[in-house]
């Protein structure tokens, strides 16, 4: 994985370490000096694993897009009828915070597999971005890992939106690699009702990723780009289960 630079690093504090069934996972905080990202001055939270860097609270445009071009894909009928979405990583709580400010959701769950993630947000720092949809009758949070519920659990929904990598050639964990597989994404499918979207996040386009996805059986692919203020754009990488 490339190195995470970062030129307000010398602002940065920890707030939380541990040590968990994937490796080091850390929260820190730090002020954004350069004003590159956020506002100069404002504070800044990231979490980070096992070295590397995987989201931070200065933007979240391109989470906020993971959520809005799942709905926006659906057919129109099936919006009327309040979609379920199940959002894959719980992260710094964008996703899930822009997926409970719209009426328009049924079922909010979000799947994450760090308990560290989950106490940051229940009763930590992260609490000011997720904390009323956390409590949103919606939304239901459940500990444990993507890859697994995706491989073999039985519920479906109308939309999955999912965080869990800087992309699908650039895994936090070996283990995720196998999401972005044929069998993984044919499981994917298996958990979307018929004319569901499938939304994964990028931090850099993945041409073959396309691919991947008609080669396991999907339609209407496409992606969606946010420029961000250093390097290659965020990618929103779409695709709908045939009906």
């Amino acid at each position: 994985m490339p190195p995470y630079s970062d030129p307000d690093a010398d602002s940065a504090v920890v707030l939380d370490r541990r040590d968990g069934p994937y490796g080091e996972i850390v929260l820190r905080q730090r002020v954004d000096v350069s004003g590159t990202r956020a506002p100069a001055g404002s504070t800044v939270h990231e979490i980070i694993a096992n070295g590397c860097f995987l989201m931070d609270t200065a933007d979240g445009r391109s989470e906020r897009l993971l959520i809005d071009a799942a709905l926006d894909a659906l057919p129109a009928e099936r919006r009327e009828r309040r979609p379920d979405v199940l959002i894959g990583g719980l992260g710094v709580g964008f996703s899930l915070a822009h997926a409970a400010a719209e009426p328009r959701w049924g079922r909010i769950v979000v799947v994450e597999r760090e308990q560290a993630v989950i106490d940051w947000h229940r009763a930590g720092p992260l609490a000011r971005i997720s904390g009323a949809a956390l409590v949103d009758p919606r939304t239901v949070i459940l500990h444990t890992d993507l890859v697994e519920y995706v491989g073999s659990g039985t519920e479906t929904y109308d939309a999955l939106c999912l965080d869990i990598d800087n992309g699908p050639g650039w895994t936090v964990t070996e283990s995720n690699e196998t999401l972005y597989t044929q069998g993984g994404l044919a499981a994917c499918a298996a958990r979307l009702n018929p004319g569901g979207v499938l939304a994964v996040w990028s931090a850099q386009p993945s041409p073959t990723f396309g691919d991947a996805l008609r080669n396991a059986g999907f339609s209407n692919v496409r992606t969606e780009e946010i420029q961000v203020a250093r390097g290659v754009p965020d990618v929103v990488h779409l695709a709908a289960r045939t009906a």
